[in-house]
């Protein structure tokens, strides 16, 4: 008989866990658009997959289908994210479901696009399709962040990174810094600049390493945006970022219209807040419809974005030296958190090999918070 509506939980997962493992393959191509993988089950077996390639491009309900053709009648339908109800650059997934046959959907967790919103699923329950959710939930919010927080929390999704020593220095007391992290680490952390719209630095960063900031590895189309938090507007109009393509943003709280003039004149753009902290640059970075933002340093940046709440990833690349010195910086930099019961921790630590390096990345508890209430 066709799989149905008493397939049980380890069975659930593991279909799950397979379109997970298929949404993750559009890590570098699909945003805006989530990442979504989709498998077709029948009698136990796999009759079709696909995932989602890129905007504009067939989504992964569709492509799974069409893999499956008539074997799809009768079948379930896993994948880590609500189908879409609604008319965008393709039509609705929900459609294709109803029109394939499909007796049953179980997705992980709810879609916060308010065009959706609950609507995909109630549309094919309405038709007479079982639907099931909730299962791997946190485990698919993981995956789709840079999706999910602009969705549902209106801002860009925010990934804090440093690479330190094992005595928790970014640089040593005299400043040096090049390079604490292995080849192999520094290769991972250019991926990580493909997966995101905008990198941000600040202006101590800007100055001590006069860094390009830019995408070198070709994953991703078209360059990254730069950013750098200049309160009082100190980038140097020689700097290297501005000597590579891509836009540049400059964000400050100075009316020097010297520096202003001098840094546009070289490309550069510059935004003035009254506040250049890192909510009103969250906000007016939304407004450009960016939708993720890679913080690379130095620690005051990072520590402002700590002490705001306004973080959800934190990656620490930690190599093994032990550098000393009362001096030399930590990745995080400003007046601290006071009781040691009040600094924030990290949910759902993970530990990656990087030759000689460990990467350690956990989420925060604050956004899954937020975003529990998807599944």
């Amino acid at each position: 008989m066709p799989d149905g509506p008493a397939s049980g939980v380890a069975t659930d997962r593991r279909w799950l866990r397979r379109a997970l493992r298929l949404a993750a393959r559009g890590r570098y191509a699909v945003a805006p658009n989530p990442r979504v993988g989709a498998v077709v089950v029948r009698d136990g077996e796999v009759v079709g997959e696909g995932w989602h390639r890129g905007p504009g491009r067939p989504h992964a309900e569709a492509e799974a289908l069409a893999a499956a053709g008539g074997r799809a009648r009768g079948a379930t339908l896993y994948l880590n994210l609500e189908p879409c109800n609604h008319h965008g650059r393709t039509p609705p997934c929900t459609d294709a479901i109803l029109a394939a046959g499909i007796a049953r959907v179980v997705a992980c967790h709810r879609d916060p696009n308010p065009r959706v919103r609950g609507g995909g699923f109630a549309r094919l329950e309405g038709a007479g399709v079982a639907v099931g959710s909730g299962e791997l939930a946190e485990e698919a919010v993981a995956l789709n962040l840079h999706f999910l927080v602009p969705a549902a929390l209106g801002r860009p999704t925010v990934t804090l990174k440093w690479a330190m020593s094992l005595d928790g220095r970014i640089a040593t007391a005299a400043g040096e810094s090049r390079w604490i992290s292995s080849p192999k680490a520094r290769r991972w952390a250019l991926a990580l600049r493909e997966e995101h719209d905008a990198i941000a630095i600040g202006s101590g960063t800007a100055l001590a390493d006069d860094p390009r900031l830019d995408r070198r590895l070709g994953l991703a189309a078209g360059p990254i945006l730069r950013v750098v938090l200049d309160r009082r507007l100190r980038l140097p109009p020689a700097a290297r970022m501005l000597d590579v393509r891509g836009p540049v943003v400059v964000y400050t709280e100075s009316d020097d219209p010297a520096r202003r003039s001098a840094l546009e004149a070289r490309g550069a753009e510059v935004v003035r807040l009254p506040d250049a902290g890192p909510s009103a640059v969250l906000a007016e970075l939304a407004s450009r419809g960016v939708g993720s933002l890679l913080v690379e340093g130095g620690g005051e940046v990072a520590a402002a974005f700590v002490a705001a709440g306004l973080y959800d990833r934190v990656h620490a690349v930690v190599a093994p030296l032990l550098v000393g010195g009362r001096r030399a910086p930590g990745p995080l930099g400003g007046g601290g958190t006071g009781p040691l019961a009040a600094a924030p921790r990290l949910d759902r630590l993970a530990v990656q090999r990087l030759g000689p390096d460990r990467v350690l990345s956990g989420l925060s508890p604050v956004t899954l918070r937020e975003l529990a209430t998807l599944a």
